[in-house]
Protein backbone atom coordinates (compact mmCIF):
# COMPACT_ATOMS: atom_id res chain seq x y z
CA UNK A 1 0.00 0.00 0.00
CA UNK A 2 1.20 3.42 -1.10
CA UNK A 3 1.36 6.80 1.86
CA UNK A 4 -2.56 8.40 1.69
CA UNK A 5 -2.79 11.21 0.49
CA UNK A 6 -5.48 13.73 -0.49
CA UNK A 7 -7.50 13.62 2.29
CA UNK A 8 -10.02 16.43 3.29
CA UNK A 9 -8.25 17.92 5.82
CA UNK A 10 -8.01 21.04 7.66
CA UNK A 11 -4.82 22.39 9.91
CA UNK A 12 -5.06 23.35 13.23
CA UNK A 13 -1.53 24.03 15.72
CA UNK A 14 0.13 22.36 12.69
CA UNK A 15 -2.14 19.27 12.50
CA UNK A 16 -3.95 18.00 9.51
CA UNK A 17 -7.33 17.00 11.26
CA UNK A 18 -9.00 14.75 9.00
CA UNK A 19 -12.18 16.83 7.87
CA UNK A 20 -13.95 14.01 6.21
CA UNK A 21 -17.06 11.52 7.16
CA UNK A 22 -16.70 8.46 10.13
CA UNK A 23 -17.49 6.41 6.45
CA UNK A 24 -14.53 7.57 4.78
CA UNK A 25 -11.89 7.26 8.08
CA UNK A 26 -13.07 3.69 8.24
CA UNK A 27 -12.30 2.87 4.68
CA UNK A 28 -8.42 4.36 5.32
CA UNK A 29 -8.14 2.80 8.45
CA UNK A 30 -9.36 -0.54 6.66
CA UNK A 31 -7.00 0.18 4.05
CA UNK A 32 -3.85 0.57 6.26
CA UNK A 33 -3.99 3.65 8.20
CA UNK A 34 -2.73 4.72 11.64
CA UNK A 35 -5.83 6.35 13.03
CA UNK A 36 -5.71 8.99 15.95
CA UNK A 37 -8.10 10.39 18.09
CA UNK A 38 -5.83 13.30 20.21
CA UNK A 39 -8.05 14.44 23.31
CA UNK A 40 -8.78 17.93 24.43
CA UNK A 41 -5.88 17.48 27.71
CA UNK A 42 -3.87 15.89 24.93
CA UNK A 43 -3.19 19.02 22.54
CA UNK A 44 -3.15 21.25 25.38
CA UNK A 45 0.54 20.13 26.52
CA UNK A 46 1.74 19.61 22.67
CA UNK A 47 4.11 22.29 23.48
CA UNK A 48 5.18 20.50 26.51
CA UNK A 49 5.28 17.23 25.12
CA UNK A 50 7.19 17.06 21.86
CA UNK A 51 7.28 13.26 21.61
CA UNK A 52 3.37 13.16 21.81
CA UNK A 53 3.21 15.87 19.28
CA UNK A 54 5.82 14.38 17.35
CA UNK A 55 3.48 11.21 17.15
CA UNK A 56 0.39 12.30 16.11
CA UNK A 57 2.19 14.44 13.67
CA UNK A 58 3.05 10.94 11.82
CA UNK A 59 -0.69 9.51 11.56
CA UNK A 60 -2.51 9.04 8.59
CA UNK A 61 -5.76 9.98 10.20
CA UNK A 62 -5.91 12.93 12.51
CA UNK A 63 -9.87 12.95 14.27
CA UNK A 64 -11.12 15.77 15.88
CA UNK A 65 -12.50 14.22 19.05
CA UNK A 66 -12.14 17.15 20.82
CA UNK A 67 -15.47 18.97 20.85
CA UNK A 68 -13.71 21.90 23.02
CA UNK A 69 -11.41 22.02 20.15
CA UNK A 70 -13.96 21.89 16.87
CA UNK A 71 -15.80 24.86 18.82
CA UNK A 72 -12.31 27.24 19.15
CA UNK A 73 -11.73 27.14 15.70
CA UNK A 74 -15.01 27.82 14.03
CA UNK A 75 -14.91 31.08 16.50
CA UNK A 76 -11.27 31.45 15.83
CA UNK A 77 -11.20 31.38 11.46
CA UNK A 78 -14.79 30.47 10.91
CA UNK A 79 -13.99 27.34 10.09
CA UNK A 80 -16.57 23.83 10.89
CA UNK A 81 -14.50 20.70 11.97
CA UNK A 82 -15.97 17.47 10.95
CA UNK A 83 -16.38 16.22 14.89
CA UNK A 84 -15.41 12.00 15.06
CA UNK A 85 -15.42 11.16 18.34
CA UNK A 86 -13.26 8.20 19.20
CA UNK A 87 -16.31 6.15 20.25
CA UNK A 88 -17.98 7.10 17.10
CA UNK A 89 -15.35 5.77 14.87
CA UNK A 90 -15.44 2.68 17.27
CA UNK A 91 -18.28 2.17 16.88
CA UNK A 92 -18.50 2.74 12.78
CA UNK A 93 -15.76 0.55 12.74
CA UNK A 94 -17.22 -2.30 14.48
CA UNK A 95 -20.06 -2.26 12.32
CA UNK A 96 -18.26 -1.43 8.89
CA UNK A 97 -18.82 -4.71 6.29
CA UNK A 98 -15.21 -4.47 5.45
CA UNK A 99 -13.57 -5.56 9.00
CA UNK A 100 -11.21 -7.96 9.24
CA UNK A 101 -12.07 -11.07 10.82
CA UNK A 102 -11.21 -11.10 14.63
CA UNK A 103 -8.17 -13.64 13.76
CA UNK A 104 -6.78 -11.29 11.80
CA UNK A 105 -6.71 -8.36 14.44
CA UNK A 106 -4.56 -7.79 17.29
CA UNK A 107 -6.31 -5.87 20.27
CA UNK A 108 -3.55 -4.16 22.95
CA UNK A 109 -5.29 -4.29 26.34
CA UNK A 110 -4.27 -2.65 28.93
CA UNK A 111 -4.86 -4.38 32.07
CA UNK A 112 -6.38 -8.17 32.35
CA UNK A 113 -9.59 -6.94 33.88
CA UNK A 114 -10.52 -4.55 30.82
CA UNK A 115 -9.51 -7.20 28.53
CA UNK A 116 -11.96 -9.48 29.56
CA UNK A 117 -14.89 -6.85 29.70
CA UNK A 118 -13.65 -5.69 26.08
CA UNK A 119 -13.74 -9.87 24.68
CA UNK A 120 -17.24 -10.44 26.57
CA UNK A 121 -18.23 -7.02 24.77
CA UNK A 122 -17.31 -8.18 21.43
CA UNK A 123 -18.47 -11.62 21.79
CA UNK A 124 -21.99 -10.25 22.73
CA UNK A 125 -21.82 -8.66 19.62
CA UNK A 126 -20.80 -11.72 17.88
CA UNK A 127 -17.67 -10.66 17.64
CA UNK A 128 -15.26 -13.37 19.34
CA UNK A 129 -11.78 -12.60 20.00
CA UNK A 130 -9.15 -15.74 20.45
CA UNK A 131 -6.75 -15.52 23.09
CA UNK A 132 -4.16 -15.22 20.88
CA UNK A 133 -5.16 -11.88 19.71
CA UNK A 134 -5.14 -9.96 22.76
CA UNK A 135 -1.73 -8.51 23.86
CA UNK A 136 -1.95 -7.61 27.38
CA UNK A 137 0.24 -4.28 27.88
CA UNK A 138 2.97 -3.72 30.03
CA UNK A 139 3.28 -0.71 31.93
CA UNK A 140 4.29 1.93 29.19
CA UNK A 141 5.98 5.48 31.12
CA UNK A 142 3.55 7.96 31.28
CA UNK A 143 5.27 10.21 29.19
CA UNK A 144 8.79 10.30 26.51
CA UNK A 145 9.74 7.17 23.90
CA UNK A 146 7.60 4.36 24.12
CA UNK A 147 8.50 0.88 22.34
CA UNK A 148 7.44 -1.71 22.62
CA UNK A 149 9.86 -5.00 21.08
CA UNK A 150 7.86 -8.01 22.41
CA UNK A 151 4.75 -6.13 20.72
CA UNK A 152 6.05 -5.80 17.66
CA UNK A 153 7.36 -9.37 17.62
CA UNK A 154 4.18 -10.81 18.04
CA UNK A 155 2.53 -8.30 15.04
CA UNK A 156 5.39 -9.47 12.51
CA UNK A 157 4.55 -13.06 13.80
CA UNK A 158 1.29 -12.79 13.33
CA UNK A 159 0.74 -9.64 10.58
CA UNK A 160 -2.68 -8.98 11.79
CA UNK A 161 -4.37 -6.40 9.47
CA UNK A 162 -6.02 -4.26 12.39
CA UNK A 163 -4.53 -3.30 15.58
CA UNK A 164 -5.87 -1.54 18.02
CA UNK A 165 -4.59 0.01 20.75
CA UNK A 166 -6.58 0.56 23.97
CA UNK A 167 -4.32 2.02 25.92
CA UNK A 168 -4.06 5.64 27.51
CA UNK A 169 -4.10 8.56 25.59
CA UNK A 170 -0.80 10.25 25.73
CA UNK A 171 1.01 6.27 25.45
CA UNK A 172 -1.28 5.26 22.61
CA UNK A 173 0.02 7.47 20.38
CA UNK A 174 3.52 7.39 20.67
CA UNK A 175 3.51 3.67 20.62
CA UNK A 176 1.38 3.69 17.70
CA UNK A 177 3.51 5.71 15.84
CA UNK A 178 6.38 4.03 16.45
CA UNK A 179 4.90 0.50 15.41
CA UNK A 180 4.16 2.34 12.12
CA UNK A 181 7.65 3.10 11.46
CA UNK A 182 8.82 0.46 12.66
CA UNK A 183 6.70 -2.74 10.92
CA UNK A 184 7.61 -3.71 7.49
CA UNK A 185 4.08 -4.13 6.14
CA UNK A 186 0.84 -1.51 6.59
CA UNK A 187 -1.85 -2.67 8.67
CA UNK A 188 -4.26 -0.06 10.18
CA UNK A 189 -3.55 1.00 13.60
CA UNK A 190 -6.16 2.36 15.87
CA UNK A 191 -5.59 4.21 18.68
CA UNK A 192 -8.73 5.29 20.22
CA UNK A 193 -7.83 4.41 23.80
CA UNK A 194 -10.86 4.02 26.42
CA UNK A 195 -13.53 4.26 23.56
CA UNK A 196 -14.52 0.88 23.81
CA UNK A 197 -14.88 1.41 27.62
CA UNK A 198 -17.83 3.52 27.34
CA UNK A 199 -19.75 0.31 25.42
CA UNK A 200 -18.47 -2.16 28.01
CA UNK A 201 -19.77 -0.15 31.04
CA UNK A 202 -15.78 0.40 32.78
CA UNK A 203 -16.49 4.24 32.03
CA UNK A 204 -19.21 6.60 32.03
CA UNK A 205 -21.90 5.57 29.30
CA UNK A 206 -22.18 8.11 26.32
CA UNK A 207 -25.49 8.22 24.77
CA UNK A 208 -25.20 8.87 20.67
CA UNK A 209 -27.13 12.47 21.58
CA UNK A 210 -24.44 13.57 24.50
CA UNK A 211 -21.81 12.70 21.92
CA UNK A 212 -23.18 14.49 19.24
CA UNK A 213 -23.81 17.62 21.85
CA UNK A 214 -19.75 17.69 22.67
CA UNK A 215 -20.94 16.81 26.01
CA UNK A 216 -18.66 13.38 26.68
CA UNK A 217 -16.50 15.38 28.86
CA UNK A 218 -18.99 16.37 31.16
CA UNK A 219 -20.79 13.04 31.46
CA UNK A 220 -17.04 11.46 32.16
CA UNK A 221 -16.83 14.63 35.05
CA UNK A 222 -20.25 13.62 36.30
CA UNK A 223 -19.04 9.63 36.28
CA UNK A 224 -15.71 9.93 37.93
CA UNK A 225 -15.17 13.90 39.12
CA UNK A 226 -11.70 13.25 40.95
CA UNK A 227 -10.72 11.51 38.21
CA UNK A 228 -11.40 13.52 35.38
CA UNK A 229 -12.36 17.48 36.64
CA UNK A 230 -8.61 18.12 36.76
CA UNK A 231 -7.73 16.68 33.10
CA UNK A 232 -10.38 18.75 31.83
CA UNK A 233 -9.76 21.76 33.75
CA UNK A 234 -6.37 21.57 32.21
CA UNK A 235 -7.66 21.05 28.58
CA UNK A 236 -8.91 25.26 29.07
CA UNK A 237 -4.99 26.08 28.09
CA UNK A 238 -6.10 24.79 24.56
CA UNK A 239 -7.78 28.03 23.94
CA UNK A 240 -4.91 29.77 24.65
CA UNK A 241 -2.63 27.16 22.32
CA UNK A 242 -5.34 27.58 19.26
CA UNK A 243 -5.03 31.81 20.08
CA UNK A 244 -1.21 31.52 19.66
CA UNK A 245 -0.72 28.98 16.78
CA UNK A 246 -3.75 29.17 14.62
CA UNK A 247 -2.83 26.40 11.87
CA UNK A 248 0.88 26.48 13.00
CA UNK A 249 2.27 24.09 15.77
CA UNK A 250 4.87 25.10 18.14
CA UNK A 251 7.75 23.81 16.06
CA UNK A 252 8.76 20.95 18.00
CA UNK A 253 10.60 17.97 16.23
CA UNK A 254 12.28 15.32 18.18
CA UNK A 255 13.07 12.80 15.07
CA UNK A 256 12.63 12.66 11.10
CA UNK A 257 9.40 10.74 10.54
CA UNK A 258 11.37 8.04 8.42
CA UNK A 259 13.30 7.19 11.46
CA UNK A 260 13.83 3.63 12.86
CA UNK A 261 12.49 1.37 10.03
CA UNK A 262 11.46 2.45 6.83
CA UNK A 263 7.56 1.28 6.14
CA UNK A 264 7.53 -1.25 3.23
CA UNK A 265 4.96 -0.49 0.42
CA UNK A 266 2.53 -3.26 -0.96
Amino acid sequence: MSEITNLPTATVLGLPFFNGTVEEAVEHTLDGALVMAPSGPGLAAIDREPVYYQAVKEADVILVDSGFLAILWERQSGQKLSRISGLRFLKALLDAPGLPPAREQLWVMPTPDEAAANQKYLKERGFELPTENVFLAPRYPDSGDIRDEILLKRIQAQRPRLIVLNIAGGKQEVLGAWLKRSLDYRPGIICTGAAIAFLTGRQAPIPEWVDLAKLGWLQRILFSPKRYLPRYLAARRLAALVRKYGEHGPGLEVYPTNADNPKAES
